[in-house]
């Protein structure tokens, strides 16, 4: 696998039919996403934080507010895909979002903490669910449709991806400011 500075943990693979190890094992990683997140920034120097992962790309605050945005919606989604038949998520413009000021005025800890108390709540909807309930489905209009097992699967590797990416930064940056 070539690892790309965009998609360090290369493109999304899901496991078809997980098995309730395999969706514990999922579940039990989203505690750890804002430690972890926290622990990466609070080594960053303010400036670090507006720098973009790549040229083009994202800079560690607005990642922080994406996954904010993103996993908000994520939430709602399998809320709405566990409580009706098949609905249809709503998708937004991501890079669009990315620009408003609430990316760049907002300060990271905002979203951390909202990630955090959204995560908590998601946690305690996931341990109630009956296994049955993880083959409901929802439809997307990149995807088509997708089981809940497939989008706690989503989910989960988001994260991980996008903060595979801000530690790329992270490195990256550590590594020049030695040099200098």
């Amino acid at each position: 696998m070539v690892v790309s500075i965009r998609y360090p943990l290369g493109s999304f693979e899901p496991l078809v039919e997980p098995t309730l190890e395999d969706r514990q094992k999922f579940m039990q990683q989203i505690p750890s996403i804002v430690p972890t997140l926290r622990q990466i920034i609070m080594k960053c120097p303010l400036p670090q934080l507006h720098m973009p992962y790549r040229e083009g790309g994202w800079s560690i605050q607005q990642i922080v507010h994406h996954l904010a945005d993103n996993d908000m919606n994520a939430y709602l989604r399998f809320k709405r895909a566990l409580t009706e038949d098949e609905p249809l998520a709503s998708s937004y413009r991501e890079d669009l979002w990315a620009e408003l000021s609430d990316y760049t005025e907002v300060p990271v800890e905002n979203s951390l903490s909202l990630l955090e108390t959204l995560h908590f709540r998601f946690l305690i909807l996931l341990k109630d669910l009956h296994p049955k309930d993880f083959q409901r489905t929802m439809r997307t209009q990149v995807l088509g449709s997708i089981t809940l097992d497939i989008a706690l699967q989503r989910f989960v590797w988001h994260n991980q991806h996008h903060i595979a990416q801000i530690r790329s930064i992270a490195n990256r940056e550590t590594v020049n400011l030695h040099k200098e």
